[in-house]
């Protein structure tokens, strides 16, 4: 059975590596601008009496050793598997090149298209080269080894070795060939769009999962407590949601949770408490993430610092449910716990002016707060909500009870949770 898997996923790997070569091939035919990792060997191949498949050879056995040089001692002899894949990544281009020899460009609408074709289908060769979770490529190799050694995010460092390919291969252009070629706007659309497609693919074909992995037991989770109530708080900013909590826990004589999350997080993340207290519950511009984000598409073994973040106070989410009774502030506990029975969801907001007043009087910010200030927070919490959830964050249905806690004072809100509670 493991023999068979192994096999499967080296077919896989093998398959996903003509895709990767055939979707470079295209973008070679659109002449719109090849992807990053393709733009150095492209450009030597308009100068020097080589392929494009031999100069990505060269260009990736460089890269190897550039990993090898960033680890030193921590290269680890496993990664020389991405020899073999170096050459057969090579030839495939090669052997795809000469598959395509028949399409003829005649104006930019097919430029266009064929551009976009070739990110669909290389996006679809990245998807199966990660799921089949045998190796990855050197560029890949070079961001991860990188991301390591100097402790840095993958998808920055990843940013970072595309770019860097990027501005070599413009120069390298300007030297050789005195113009710009191989570079244009085809290559801004394949940085952005192959990682997204991937992930898309991710999302959809699930079922790979399955077909590639063997079965392994499942983790056994922990079973709720049908005893335990548990009230989650998600508010606007200035609102008193955390007021509102603490004041109910301590009514309920249960525990309450809000900034102690973040220790505790730190705790089983690794992560610092200055860390998670920065960019927990944020996500300011939800489209700039995905950019970034979307490097991750490119290996399995990392996955983006957000994501782990979010995973993790999940986890210690579920664990302090299944525990105790308690009062839990934010991090989205309302979706993380929606399949518990006897949790109850609470929303509160406030108008503008309220939230201000409080604010300033009750934050310790002699500053005006802006609606600009208000309306940031509030959507960095909804786009957080929205990226993780897939839910509105602000959309009443989600809650058992949303409160404007301008025209009703905290311990009346508070009377009124542990009514609507006891009428569960």
């Amino acid at each position: 059975m493991l023999r068979n898997k192994l096999l499967i996923r080296i077919i896989t790997f093998g398959i996903g590596l003509f895709v990767m070569a055939f979707g470079v091939a295209l973008s070679v035919k659109a002449d719109l601008g090849v992807s990053p990792i393709s733009c150095i060997p492209y450009v030597y191949s308009l100068k020097i009496p080589f392929t494009l498949g031999q100069l990505t050879i060269v260009f990736n056995l460089f890269l190897m050793v550039l990993q090898m040089v960033v680890l030193r001692k921590n290269y680890r002899v496993l990664q020389l598997i991405q020899l073999p894949v170096v050459f057969a990544f090579g030839m495939f281009i090669d052997l795809a090149m000469n598959m395509v020899t028949f399409i003829s460009v005649s104006n930019y609408a097919w430029k266009v298209f064929w551009c976009l074709l070739s990110c669909v289908i290389l996006a679809f060769g990245v998807f199966l080269e990660v799921k089949a979770k045998i190796t990855y490529l050197p560029g890949e190799g070079l961001a991860m080894a990188i991301a390591e050694t100097f402790k840095k995010e993958f998808g920055k460092a990843k940013i970072g070795v595309d770019s860097a390919m990027v501005v070599v291969g413009i120069v390298s252009s300007f030297l050789f060939l005195d113009q710009l070629l191989g570079i244009r706007e085809g290559t801004v659309v394949a940085a952005i769009l192959v990682g997204f497609i991937a992930k898309f693919y991710g999302r959809k074909l699930q079922f790979v999962d399955a077909w590639l992995s063997v079965n392994e037991p499942k983790e056994e989770v922990e079973e709720l407590s049908k005893q335990n109530v548990v009230i989650t708080i998600s508010r606007e900013y200035g609102s008193g949601g955390h007021e509102i909590g603490k004041r109910l826990a301590e009514r309920l004589g249960i525990a309450f949770y809000d900034k102690n999350l973040i220790d505790i997080t730190a705790k089983e993340s690794g992560y610092t408490a200055d860390y998670i207290s920065k960019n927990e519950q944020k996500l300011a511009h939800s489209l700039l993430f995905e950019l970034y984000e979307q490097n991750y598409a490119y290996v399995s073994e990392k996955q983006p610092p957000l994501d782990t973040l979010f995973l993790v106070q999940s986890k210690i989410i579920r664990e302090i449910a299944a525990k105790e009774s308690c009062v839990i502030v934010g991090r989205c506990a309302n979706f993380v716990l929606k399949d518990n029975p006897k949790c109850f969801n609470v929303f509160v907001h406030a108008d503008k002016k309220y939230r201000k007043s409080r604010i300033t009087g009750n934050y310790g910010i002699h500053a005006s707060v802006t609606d600009h200030e208000l309306e940031k927070t509030d959507r960095e919490r909804a786009n957080y909500c929205l990226h993780f959830t897939g839910k509105n964050w602000r959309d009443a249905a989600n809650y058992n009870l949303t409160v404007d806690s301008s025209l009703i004072d905290a311990n009346t809100i508070v009377n009124t949770i542990i009514t609507a509670i006891e009428k569960e």
